[in-house]
């Protein structure tokens, strides 16, 4: 039996990943800080926000080139980890 676990993606593959949290602070630098630890520049296809109605909270949906479910984990954690996020998807 293989330790590897098995991925429904084929990498390297286009992700689109979306962190919702307060819209203070920079909160959209502070999520590009995060994600640059983890991704290559030249792997960033784009980057969109979107306030909530109220304006409260922003969402940042950055969608680049995943090479690995190894680095998509490590993304999720790192920025799931922080008080300023509220939610990664």
């Amino acid at each position: 039996m293989s330790d590897e676990r098995k991925s429904l993606l084929e990498f390297p593959c286009s992700f689109p990943l979306k962190v919702i949290g307060k819209d203070a602070d920079d909160f959209k630098g502070f999520v590009l800080s995060v994600f640059r630890k983890h991704v290559d520049p030249a792997n960033h296809e784009s980057v969109e926000t979107r306030p909530s109605g109220a304006g409260t909270y922003l969402a940042v949906t950055i969608t680049f080139r995943a090479g690995s479910q190894d680095q998509i984990d490590a993304l999720y954690r790192d920025l799931g980890s922080h008080g300023r996020v509220l939610f990664v998807l």
